[in-house]
């Protein structure tokens, strides 16, 4: 019998699972962490093939018996950068039983080693204490607003900034 790990499977991105993925984000936002934003304020969750996966972006969705439990998104930005957006995962599948995260983390890196990638940068809330110690414990460090890249594209809730270097983590 597989384990619950096992059972994550991670899948580029179809529109299969649009409308999940939409629930799925938006419910974390609003109900878990009573961020004022709906669907309509974030245009990329309605067009993800075209706002994500082109150049070197891409779109992941972990999955669960084909429903969708977790995302996660790198925007190609140029110059061998990227930003890591879109990382969410349904409360009941955190941790390490399912390790979603992990997974999902772990496909954005390989993609973004196997695309030249040298720098990724996320953005986050302040509120999301769980995920700056998953960055924090994947290799991410923090930096300031002035050391992000002109093309990163700062989101309104984005207070904390993050920046992960792949060639740091293979020397």
């Amino acid at each position: 019998m597989m384990n619950k790990s096992e059972q994550i499977q991670i899948d580029e991105f179809s529109s299969e699972y649009q409308e999940d993925i939409l629930n799925l984000i938006v419910n974390i936002q609003q109900k878990e962490f009573g961020i004022p934003i709906t669907a309509k304020d974030q245009p990329d969750l309605c067009s993800i093939k075209e706002f994500y996966q082109k150049g070197k972006g891409n779109f992941w969705v972990a999955l669960l018996d084909k429903k969708p439990v977790g995302t996660i998104s790198l925007l190609d930005i140029g110059s061998d950068q990227a930003a890591l957006r879109k990382m969410f995962v349904d409360k009941s599948y955190r941790g390490q039983t399912y390790r979603v995260a992990s997974k999902l983390l772990d496909a954005l890196l390989k993609w973004s080693e196997s695309k030249g990638i040298k720098e990724i940068y996320l953005g986050t809330t302040s509120k999301f204490l769980a995920a700056h110690r998953f960055y924090e414990k994947n290799g991410f460090h923090e930096i300031t607003t002035a050391s992000l890249p002109n093309a990163f594209p700062i989101m309104k809730v984005d207070t904390k900034f993050y920046k992960f270097e792949p060639e740091l983590m293979n020397s």
